[in-house]
């Protein structure tokens, strides 16, 4: 019987038992697919076993009644989530027939299918399977990150398919039948299913592989390697005697088994390193012998018919289609064999050549001939295999596999003498026990054995050690995860729970019936033959073979493994028979819950409990683990499971009661005797581990439990209850007194951890100081002090129970019994090398850090202890300012008391501590919340640090950091900064909803909140929006003179709208400037393109007037190019991050053809940004196959914009074949349009930028001067070509300047200066000169250079390679003529381009003042011209002052133009007042008499160039002064205004508002030329005008825009604001280093002047964006709508509300300087902070209520606390303030119990007077916590007073009797406490060791002192007590 109660004892209660059944199984039923699953049936259960069914080892076959089967079978994990991290839940993957189905739930949320896959053929497999993308090498930056790809594979007989979470879908044919497939670390592993005629056979010849890796489902089949650990010689796997039983992923190791010599390996897989690669492949190569060909070849041909032999379905006949035309076990010996040797894997070629008609196949296929086609080859080679022709003209095709994978051996299982035949492991599993010991498990289920073995990493981490087997007697057995340990079913039908090979106990099922104890009435069989074969319960594994064809499934249940009988209890073998249910396997462990088969069929989960719940318990049995010797922890540990987990267990409430009891027990203790352990609260039952006394009362009482009652917590409350000191009840004293030794209290000395009671006891001290570094773990503490107190005691520790005293003087009151270990006893005891006589005290360390004591390396548990290391190294760091404690891992302010893992990260280099430290902190992953669950005294020198780092941070921190120190402006700023570009914060989406539908004119997406910002003074927008509109009627305001008739008044009318037409046409091309990227479009709809509209009304009746009346002429296809440029204006609305595909760009097509011209505009923008790229090649293609002139242009450029410099080759070509000089010569002549010629030239110029490529410079050199041909279309707009040329020439070799390398030979600025000046043509070199030959029918050119066409191009070529170069030589070329007979030469708008083209070239030498401007002109103009003012004219007879004239004019306006240049995007004050000047003066100019002298048109273009130089000068910025300006242009409609002036007065107000304000123009080199070609000062006539330049180039000015609008947002709005900026900028030779301020949101310069920029405070938290380091962040901030996250400081209103800073909480304590605190009301708070907390704790303690009486002075100090931690912006610190006076008032009250808070108090008052801190408030006076506060002062002075007051008032007696070590009176414990914890008095002992007695005078005991380390304020109080004279002596 006792046996049985031992038992029963040792049960473990299971909990949350449920039915479990497969959620895939019921889904499977309403699934689509399930009718024909229902219609198939499947062999007899006894076939299966053998046969390739799918179950393998991961399911089990279930039996729903003998007639219907249904195969079914499933895997269960831990659920993952996306992210990675764990979840609770369970995921399912249930495979029946065609389909697998993906579930996930948990016990607490129902299942749900995640996926349900359906495939053509039955399922063998599925599972789970991670596969590494390796990324490409370019954009590698660490090689640490491959994209891991979840995927889950389905095998299916003939191929396998595979499915990632992202979803992507892969298929992979499989060239062999797959037995098995198995996931790995690294990709699948493939099983190959070995056919019976694989025997081996004669002569050793190379077998096949038997194992295949796939790495990835686009990659090769690849055969592994194997090797011996560390040995040189590998082989391919072909041993067709392996099996695998198991495959791990981390460690990454393979199990597997030899049929023959029935033994299991172990190998560990890794991937193949280069060496091995090449020696497998040298191998391979040499073909030397007839013999090695032959192998080669006939394992290839093997190869070939492999799937044929294995395929089910194949007819016996088809062997006899593959190569060997003889049968085949005769004609080919050669293949099986197990010789090391690996030639001829060679076969497995990756090419075929085409040599005998072989087929070529590519990947996989070349395993596989399909098995149902005759193979072509079967008479071309039908000689016999060992002759060597036939191999030789198979050995080309030979090419091997490179292999993937290599597996080493590790281990192989010793031979035992009887072996049995089938004893494969059927399940095998790797555990870990309690102590982190690592075994491997397999469980032989023909012998009902589980063999555990134990392996380790070798210490270089190399390799696995194995150790030796344990033998488990087990039926079936499954991993508990999440509790390190095991679940073995007996052969008895009882689980047990082990961890590694220790028995736990048994585990006991509630709700399943226990073993019974009732007499069976069946004997047991005796043993038959039959039960020796041990037919299995659980089908075996199917690789097993065919089983003997007699044994059958007996329908009875047998009792298994009768030959135990005789060892076992009789009892227990006999226990489930009549009931008929019985636990027959156990299957699916995920995380602790386990299913258990029964064998009704029916399945049952259940969870097997975790260890401990409270994390006090939990923290203990770490500690004690980890300092206990492996095999003592794990029996400790066992116990205490036991003890926990017994049935009706513990609440949580006891657990550590039971802890205690359970601890003490094992220690030797006799709990039962011990007065307070008795007292622990149990609620519910006892557990039967507390004595078995316990369990059977005694009937009478006895004297025990009377001294029981009286020592009872109840008696002791009851004494001190006032109804006891009514009644006058005396007390009654216990029976025995304090130290009565009674012998039953000695401790036993044999149980488990006795003599380790000295080690436990310091790792529990260790645990209690880390303790109290949480303060929310204060209940834990107060408990584990008792346990250490009674433990201290009875180890004699003097030290440390005064030590737990002064820390909690109430709980420690003298105890009234103490247990006695004798002297004899103590020498067993094992006192381990770290235990010191003197407690570590976390906070004594800190102490003494503060005060600048050396201190000792403080103990530290690795794992335990985290906090403890972590406090300590922040402190060595910040405040002993040692930089290298945190740096390496060898820390000498710590001592490790066990081995443990210790990592550090390096971090980047940082100038000051703070920085470090926070920087440290969040890599080592402390976060907010652990700082704010720090006690206040230790938080605070890591708050200071915080504090510090938050006033000055980098701009460029980790988004961790800036969360640490509390600025979620730059976390946020951060956060953003990672995530991919997307929708922005401030983008508008909804328009606004007042404008009706209809009523769009493309600028409704503006970001109005943005621009009242900038522009929040006027309605300048509005006005810009209404000049720039042309979706509306104009108004045509003729008014009718009486002699006019009717008729003629139409006309008049008309003619008039066809001028405002001219205006309306130019407008779009503004408009596109204004909305620049200013939209994200939805992708499910077409972008919206406002109407051009082209009518107008006629007041007073508001008539229509039309132009298509045919009243008046009107040019054909006037609208053409307007409609373009109305659809580039709509396309470039496009923001460059939204998300746009191809699709959606076709999508856009409009549906009629009269749209086409938009469309064409549309695609030309989607290309300027960026866009177009993403256009499918085949769409591209389909367009310009249209033929359509307008697509073909806004494609051409498009495409070469959008790929600017890149030198890409396809779109080389696309544009060759639109330029006939980049054709071959005997090309076919194309008929391309001139114009879309013109748009390719540009476009080889774009995709060419900057690369000097030669041949393109040369072939466009060459076209400059292209002669006009025979045909008419070479004759036209002849001008237009020639310029594009030029200007690609110019982009090809931009500011290449003289090092043009390797085209010395062109002569390049000869050849250029030729084409400018003129001059007699060269011999045209080049392929083209046959077309060039014949003469021109239209224009009689003769041998000379055609100036006209040639100059402007070539111009403007040489001032684009020399740009910025300063090459005087050059530049001279260029200087207008300085005589009047070389000035008749030269055109005077050509003047105008050599004057820009020279300025640019002398980049340096522009100065924005008038004077310089003037300079430009040469001195015989300067002299004779007319100034720009005057009134009359000179007369002079030789000189020509016409040409004077228009020369003058056209200087000065090339002169304003390179100043637009120069100075364009940066706002230049000077260079705007200069150029305003220039254009008041061209407007006097036009309306002086003398403006016919010079022309209107010539005038009116040099007004237009000034305008837009002023333009790009203030670009972006919304000048109110530009605007004027361009608005009275706008009004001018009559006279000289044609289209071209209209289109450059609304470039000019497109350029001042670019991107509604958000964009400005770059001077980079590209941004010059993209800017040269959009504003070349050439204006179009009417609108279909391309004569000299093609109107769609003037969209490139996108390519020189750039996003440089800064905009504040405020955090805690998410809106913009206003901040103040401080902008410095880098020295240059003009100027110093100069700093700036700015009001943001502003444009800001560009940023390669800039130094630093920095949000300047008082009213936003400071930021300092630093670009010395490098402009990519900033970039990356103003690429993102230029979103910069600024915080208001507490007590600050933004500019908006209080523009001049009148309303700020500190303005208003100015004024009422006197009484500060009272002024600040809390119901103002909400002004000047948005935290939901301060607010509240306002609300709550701050307010007075009706009758407050006394505590008016708590919500005063509580307002002026708040007061000071909101103005000094350090909220976080309220708590600590309110901490410390709390804790001062319970001080004042005497009732302080325990000395926690004031131990913080004394950290904080030592941190303010440590050296480092002051230091650092030298350095930095004005900054830093409780700065300038009367607080700290205060609470010093009234806990001084206190003290002194309890000392006078007799405190001093019960001092002196602590020091001389005589009891204490018990009132004045707690305040005695106090005193020597706050004067840091030395304890009896080492009073007594410093030989104080005795000493005469102070100055005695202050060198006495010195030793013990204690301040002069303590010793004066203390002197009085030791000098022996009684008079108190405070001070």
């Amino acid at each position: 019987m006792s046996n049985n109660y031992e038992e029963r004892v040792m049960m473990i209660a299971a909990g949350d038992l449920q039915e479990f059944v497969p959620f895939g199984r019921d889904h499977c039923k309403h699934h689509p697919n399930a009718l024909n699953l229902q219609l198939r049936q499947l062999q007899p259960a006894s076939e299966l076993w053998s046969s390739d069914g799918a179950a393998g080892l991961v399911g089990s076959l279930q039996e729903v009644t003998i007639h219907e089967k249904q195969k079914e079978s499933w895997l269960l994990r831990r659920g993952v989530s996306d992210v990675g991290e764990e979840v609770e839940y369970d995921e399912e993957l249930y495979v029946a027939g065609n389909m697998v189905i993906w579930s996930k739930g948990s016990k607490s949320q129902a299942s749900a299918v995640y996926k349900a896959f359906t495939v053509d053929s039955p399922v063998l497999q599925a599972l789970w399977c991670d596969f590494t993308v390796p990324q490409e090498k370019s954009e590698k930056v660490d090689n640490g990150d491959e994209v891991v790809e979840k995927c889950i594979c389905i095998l299916q007989s003939s191929c396998i398919n595979v499915h990632s979470i992202e979803g992507r879908d892969y298929i992979a044919s499989l060239p062999f039948q797959v037995a098995n497939v198995w996931p790995t670390k690294y990709g699948l592993l493939f099983e190959r299913s070995s056919t019976s005629h694989e025997v081996p056979l004669s002569p050793p010849r190379e077998p096949l592989p038997t194992m295949f890796s796939m790495l990835h489902p686009l990659d090769e089949i690849t055969p592994p390697l194997s090797g011996v650990f560390g040995s040189a010689r590998v082989q391919y796997v072909a041993d067709y005697t392996l099996r695998i039983v198991f495959l791990n992923e981390e460690p990454s190791i393979v199990m597997t088994y030899d049929t023959v010599q029935s033994l299991h390996a172990v190998w560990a897989l890794r991937r193949v390193k280069p060496e091995e690669q090449s020696t497998v492949l040298k191998f391979s190569e040499q073909v030397g012998t007839p013999q090695h060909m032959a192998t080669s070849s006939s394992l290839t041909a093997h190869l070939r018919s492999l799937s044929k032999g294995d395929s089910p379905m194949a007819s016996p006949f088809q062997n006899y289609s593959s190569l060997h035309s003889q049968s085949r076990s005769v004609s080919s010996p050669s293949m099986h064999s197990r010789s090391p040797s690996i030639s001829n894997m060679a076969a497995l070629s990756r090419s075929h050549s085409p040599a005998l008609g072989v087929q070529s196949f590519s990947g996989v296929q070349r395993f596989n001939f399909s098995s149902n086609t005759q193979s072509p080859r079967r008479h071309s080679v039908s000689h016999s295999p060992n002759s060597a022709s036939s191999d030789s003209f198979l050995a080309p095709e030979t090419e091997p596999i490179v292999p993937e994978l290599c597996i080493d051996h590790l281990w192989t299982e010793t031979i035992m003498t009887m072996r049995e035949k089938n004893s494969q492991a059927s399940k095998v599993f790797i555990t870990t026990d309690l102590c982190g010991q690592k075994f491997l498990c397999f469980l032989v289920e023909s012998q009902l054995q589980l063999r555990c073995v134990k392996f380790q990493e070798s210490n270089d981490k190399s390799q696995l050690i194995f150790g030796s087997v344990t033998n488990i007697q087990a039926k079936d057995a499954a991993p508990v995860e999440s509790i390190d340990t095991l679940l073995v079913l007996e052969g008895n039908g009882n689980l047990v729970l082990y961890s590694g090979v220790i028995r736990v106990g048994k585990v006991f099922i509630p709700g399943l019936p226990a073993p019974s104890l009732t007499m069976s009435n069946q004997m047991p069989r005796p043993s038959t033959p039959l039960d020796s074969l041990n037919t299995p319960s659980k089908p075996l594994n199917k690789h097993l073979g065919p089983l003997e064809e007699g044994v059958l499934l007996s329908p009875v249940p047998e009792l298994r493994d009768s030959s135990k009988l005789h060892d076992s209890s009789y009892i227990d073998d006999c226990t489930f028979q009549q009931l008929g249910t019985f636990i027959h396997a156990v299957r699916d462990p995920v995380h602790n819950r386990v299913t258990l088969e029964l064998s009704n069929s029916s399945m049952v989960r259940i969870a097997i409990p975790e260890i401990a719940t409270s994390e006090l318990v939990k923290r203990c049995l770490q500690g004690i683990k980890s300092i206990l010797p492996k095999e003592i922890a794990v029996q400790m540990l066992v116990k205490w499971y036991n003890a926990y987990n017994a049935p009706g267990g513990p609440s949580y409430h006891s657990e550590w009661s039971l802890f205690v009891t359970c601890l003490m027990n094992m220690m030797g203790y006799n709990t039962d005797r011990l007065t307070w352990t008795r007292n622990l609260d149990f609620e519910g039952s006892l557990s039967p581990v507390i004595a078995p006394k316990k369990a059977r009362p005694s009937e009478t009482g006895s004297d025990e439990d009377w001294e029981y009652l009286l020592n009872s917590d109840y008696h002791r409350n009851l004494e001190s209850h006032p109804l006891s000191r009514a009644l006058r009840l005396d007390p009654l004293e216990t029976s025995f007194p304090k130290d009565d030794f009674s012998p039953n209290l000695s401790l036993d000395s044999s149980t488990l951890l006795f003599t380790h009671i000295p080690a436990i006891f310091f790792v529990l001290h260790l645990i209690y100081e880390e303790l109290k570094l949480n303060s929310l773990m204060g209940e834990g503490i107060r408990s584990l002090v008792v346990l250490l107190v009674q433990l201290a005691r009875d180890l004699k520790l003097e030290a440390y129970i005064d030590y737990y005293y002064r820390e909690y003087p109430a709980l420690v009151k003298s105890s009234r019994q103490t247990c006695i270990i004798d002297q004899a006893q103590t020498g067993f005891m094992h006192h381990p090398s770290f235990f010191s006589a003197e407690p570590p005290s976390i906070f004594q360390w800190l102490s003494s850090c503060l005060k600048g004591e050396g201190a000792q390396p403080y103990p530290y548990l690795p794992g335990v202890c985290e906090r403890s290391k972590l406090v300590v190294l922040s402190v060595a760091l910040y405040i002993l300012g040692d930089e290298s404690a945190v740096s390496n891992e060898a820390s000498h302010y710590l001592f490790r008391i066990t081995s443990g893992k210790y990592s550090f990260r390096h971090s980047t280099s940082v100038s000051n501590l703070a920085e470090k430290l926070v920087i440290w902190m969040t890599n080592v992953g402390f976060t907010l919340r652990d700082l704010e669950s720090l006690p206040f005294g230790v938080a605070l020198p890591i708050r200071d640090a915080v504090y510090h780092c938050r006033e000055q941070p980098a701009s460029d921190w980790p988004e961790a950091v800036c969360l640490l120190i509390g600025r979620q402006d730059l976390s946020k700023q951060a956060c953003e900064g990672n995530l991919a570009k997307g929708k922005s914060v401030l983008s508008s989406d909804v328009p606004s909803g007042t404008e009706a539908e209809d009523d769009d004119d493309g600028m409704n997406d503006m970001n109005q909140e943005v621009m009242s910002l900038i522009w929040s003074e006027d309605l300048r927008v509005q006005e810009v929006r209404r000049l720039l509109q042309s979706a509306h009627p104009v108004r045509v305001s003729v008014v009718q003179m009486p002699e006019v008739s009717d008729h003629e008044y139409i006309e008049e009318k008309e003619n008039r709208l066809l001028q405002l037409c001219q205006r309306t046409m130019a407008l779009p091309l503004g408009r596109g400037m204004f909305t620049l990227f200013s939209y994200h479009p939805v992708p499910t709809e077409p972008l919206p393109i406002p109407k051009l509209n082209l009518t107008g009304r006629a007041p007073p009746r508001n008539t229509t007037v039309d132009l298509n009346s045919g009243n008046i002429d009107v040019p054909p296809n006037m609208a053409c190019w307007a409609s373009f440029h109305n659809g580039v204006a709509a396309g470039l609305k496009i923001a460059p991050a939204s998300q746009i595909d191809s699709a959606w760009i076709v999508y856009n097509k409009p549906k009629n053809a009269e749209l086409a011209n938009e469309y064409a505009g549309f695609l030309m923008a989607l290309g300027l940004n960026g866009h177009l790229t993403k256009l499918a090649t085949l769409n591209i293609h389909d367009y310009l196959t249209k033929g359509h002139e307008m697509t073909s242009i806004g494609l051409l450029l498009g495409v070469s914009a959008a790929k600017l410099g890149t030198m890409d080759m396809a779109i080389t070509r696309l544009l060759s074949i639109h330029i006939p000089a980049l054709l071959p010569p005997t090309s076919t002549e194309l008929d391309v349009p001139h114009n879309v010629q013109v748009a390719a030239v540009i476009g080889i110029g774009l995709v060419y930028q900057g690369t000097a490529h030669r041949h393109t410079a040369e072939v466009l050199l060459a076209e400059i001067g292209r002669p006009p041909g025979p045909e008419m279309e070479y004759c036209t707009d002849r001008e237009s070509y020639s310029l594009a040329a030029g200007l690609a020439l110019g982009m090809v070799c931009l500011g290449h300047g003289s090092n043009l390398i390797g085209m010395s030979d062109l002569n390049v600025p000869e050849q250029l200066y030729q084409y400018m000046v003129g001059g007699h043509k060269r011999f045209q070199a080049g392929m083209h000169r046959e077309k060039h030959k014949s003469p021109s029918y239209q224009i009689k050119e003769g041998d000379t250079i055609n100036v006209d066409v040639t100059c402007p191009g070539a111009t403007l070529a040489l001032a684009m390679i020399y740009l910025k170069t300063n090459n005087r030589s050059i530049a001279d070329w260029l200087r207008a003529p300085d005589t009047m007979y070389l000035l008749d030469f030269v055109k005077p708008e050509f003047l105008l381009l050599r004057t820009l083209a020279r300025c640019l070239i002398l980049w340096d030498d522009i100065l924005p003042n008038s004077k310089w401007v003037d300079s430009n002109v040469p001195q015989i103009i300067r002299e004779n011209s007319i100034s720009l003012h005057a009134t009359e004219l000179p007369s002079s007879e030789d000189l020509n002052l016409e040409t004077l004239a228009q020369a003058h004019v056209y200087i000065i306006a090339g002169a304003c133009l390179s100043l637009g240049f120069r100075f364009a995007g940066s706002e230049n004050l000077a260079a705007f007042n200069c150029l305003f000047k220039f254009a008041k003066d061209f407007m006097k100019c036009l309306s002086a008499p003398t403006a016919s002298i010079t022309g209107h048109y010539n005038l009116e273009t040099c007004l237009s160039v000034v305008l837009l130089s002023l333009a790009m000068v203030m670009a972006g910025s919304g000048n109110l002064k530009v605007l004027q300006l361009c608005r009275f242009m706008h009004k001018k409609t009559g006279g000289e205004m044609n289209y071209g002036f209209h289109l450059a007065h609304h470039m000019a107000l497109g350029l001042l508002f670019l991107g509604g304000g958000r964009y400005s123009l770059s001077t980079s080199d590209s941004s010059i030329a993209a800017l040269l070609c959009a504003l070349y000062p050439h204006f179009p006539i009417h609108s279909s005008d391309n004569r000299y330049h093609l109107q769609a180039l003037r969209h490139l000015y996108v390519l020189a825009a750039e996003p440089r609008l800064l905009v504040p947002v405020d955090v805690d709005t998410n809106t913009p604001c206003y901040t103040l900026l401080e902008v410095t900028y880098k020295g240059t030779q003009w100027y110093e280093e100069t700093t700036e301020e700015l009001m943001a949101p502003t444009l800001l310069p560009e940023l390669h002047l800039l130094k630093q920029i920095r949000v300047k405070g008082p009213r936003y938290w400071e930021l300092l964006i630093d670009l010395s380091k490098g402009t990519h962040q900033l970039k990356s901030i103003l690429s993102k709508d230029g979103i910069l996250y600024v915080k208001l400081r507490a007590g600050q209103l933004s500019y908006k509300e209080d523009p001049m800073g009148w309303r700020s909480l500190l303005a208003q304590a100015v004024t009422h300087r006197n009484s500060e605190t009272r002024a600040f009301k809390p119901e103002t708070i909400s002004a000047f902070t948005s935290d939901p907390a301060l607010l509240s704790f306002a609300d709550y303690f701050c307010k007075p209520a009706v009758n407050m009486g006394q505590k008016q002075e708590i919500l005063d100090l509580f307002s002026s606390i708040l007061y000071e931690c909101v103005t000094r912006e350090n909220p976080e610190m309220l708590p600590a303030y309110i901490a410390i006076d709390q804790a001062v008032r319970i001080l004042e009250r005497k009732e302080m119990s325990e000395t926690f808070e004031l131990w913080q108090i004394k950290l904080v008052l030592e941190f303010f007077s440590s050296r480092s801190h002051q230091e650092r408030v030298r350095r930095n006076p004005n900054r830093g916590l409780f700065m300038n506060s009367e607080f700290l002062p205060v609470m010093k002075c009234t806990i001084d007073n206190t003290l002194d007051q309890w000392l006078q008032a007799g405190g001093d007696v019960s001092l002196h009797s602590y020091l001389s070590g005589q009891p204490t009176e018990e009132s004045q414990l707690s305040m005695l406490a106090c005193f020597l914890v706050y004067h840091s008095v030395p304890t009896p002992g080492q009073l007594s060791a410093g030989g104080l007695e005795g000493s005469m005078s102070f100055s005695e005991l202050l060198v006495k002192f010195r030793q013990l380390k204690m301040p002069v304020r303590a010793l004066l109080r203390l002197a009085p007590l030791l000098l022996g004279n009684p008079q108190s002596m405070v001070l």
